[in-house]
């Protein structure tokens, strides 16, 4: 058995920084049950350019693997029934709203623990369900400059940049992720279920981490670094060669060293002026530019090869196409392919959470599913006969009453019966 086999959460979840966070799980053996609103298209995800169509996209594909989809319109008296029955049977009840939507929806702890005592109400957010901004809704972006990054981010001089992918969001995933199975483990112990209240908002402002120290403690000041240097460690930074870039960083004073001696230079090591990281960090502005006109001296290749053999930590800095198919990427199973009825062979990437020993944990994937797949087979768990089923659908539960002529057809061939030419709205703004 895989580690979270006998963990199910029920996931009310968009976008990116939610589902990203309980893929994790899913690739772990959880079962995750994806909530999606028929009335809106289900997860925005579906839709999201250049590489979409239909109700499916290869960024769905890309944070949605080895989940199942129902479609449940819980605002409806006959959705909250069919909710009610997945949270007896839950482990925890996951999203990625608005702050203020939880309590809207009534998927708080509170509201459920006449349901399920044990069940764990794991909300990520924008900005938290306290505070001044918990109304508001959260995005990557925004949270990259509400929370300093951007300011540290890019050439002095320049620009505020945000970093080129989207951390805020994939880090709170992983906080919630940790939250989650925290709480249940908690659950399980006491007997009692609990909130977990995480935020982009809070994820951002941690991931400051020594800087924030330094300021808060010493009134240090961060900024931006010359070529993505390192705020003290000196040299630890991107150095041009003469046929593109890599990266050298001497975290300990041996590495220094050793670099003096690979950039034929062992009189520098000498040199008082370098002799320590607070020596050289007090004259980066003479030893720097010194060591980028000897690094554009040959190619990257010609400096990669006598570094590696002297251990000194480096590496060429790869475009995506090289990052992916770099020799170590393929021998750590990091790329997983599955199969898909547009989009045919899709090959995205595995989950770098592992337990177990090397490769045990490597199992085969299975693919976004299409919105409501599961929903009959999950009612078949939860005891639904076909008089229910259909009762439920009448009432609304799956969305909109159906045609007449439609009332007999499964409720995975039925779809959402939204039209889907253009990106339809969430019902609310997701945290990402």
């Amino acid at each position: 058995m895989r580690p979270l086999e006998d963990v199910r959460i029920i996931s009310l979840e968009q976008y990116g920084a939610g589902p990203f966070g309980s893929m994790h799980l899913a690739d772990l053996g959880a079962e995750v049950i994806k909530i999606e609103d028929p009335g809106s298209g289900g997860d925005v995800g579906r839709y999201v350019p250049p590489y979409a169509g239909g109700e499916d996209s290869l960024f769905f594909e890309s944070f949605n693997k080895n989940k199942s989809s129902m479609v449940l319109d819980i605002r409806t008296p006959a959705g909250r029934e069919v909710f009610h029955d997945l949270v007896r049977s839950a482990d925890a009840v996951y999203s990625n709203l608005r702050g203020d939507v939880p309590a809207k929806l009534g998927i708080r702890y509170e509201d459920l623990k006449v349901v399920n005592p044990r069940i764990v109400c794991c909300s990520l957010t924008g900005f938290g369900m306290t505070g001044p901004r918990s109304d508001e809704p959260g995005y990557d972006y925004v949270l990259q400059a509400l929370g300093g990054w951007m300011s540290v981010t890019g050439e002095p001089g320049g620009a505020p940049q945000k970093a080129g992918l989207s951390l805020v969001d994939y880090s709170g995933g992983f906080v919630a992720a940790i939250a989650l199975l925290a709480g249940i483990h908690q659950a399980r112990r006491d007997g009692v279920g609990t909130d977990c209240d995480l935020s982009l908002y809070d994820t951002a402002i941690s991931l400051l981490t020594y800087p924030a120290t330094w300021h808060l403690t010493e009134g240090y000041t961060p900024a931006r670094t010359h070529h993505s240097a390192h705020p003290s460690l000196v040299p630890f930074q991107a150095f041009e060669a003469a046929d593109g870039w890599l990266v050298v960083g001497c975290a300990k004073e041996k590495f220094w060293q050793r670099l003096t001696e690979v950039l034929g230079r062992p009189d520098l090591a000498a040199d008082p002026r370098f002799a320590t990281f607070a020596d050289r960090d007090r004259h980066r502005d003479v030893l720097v530019p010194l060591l980028e006109d000897l690094f554009r001296t040959r190619t990257v290749d010609e400096w990669l090869e006598p570094l590696y053999a002297a251990r000194i930590p480096c590496a060429p800095i790869h475009e995506v196409e090289g990052a992916l198919a770099d020799p170590h990427t393929l021998a750590r199973a990091l790329i997983v392919e599955t199969e898909h009825p547009r989009f045919g062979t899709v090959r995205s990437l595995r989950s770098p959470v592992r337990v177990g020993p090397p490769g045990a944990d490597v199992a085969p994937a299975r693919g976004g599913p299409p919105m409501g797949r599961d929903t009959d087979d999950v009612l078949t768990g939860l005891g639904y006969d076909a008089g229910r089923v259909a009762s439920l659908r009448a009432a609304g539960a799956f969305g909109p009453p159906p045609d007449p002529d439609e009332a007999a057809r499964p409720l995975s061939e039925v779809g959402s019966g939204v039209d889907h030419t253009a990106v339809p709205e969430a019902p609310s703004a997701p945290a990402r």
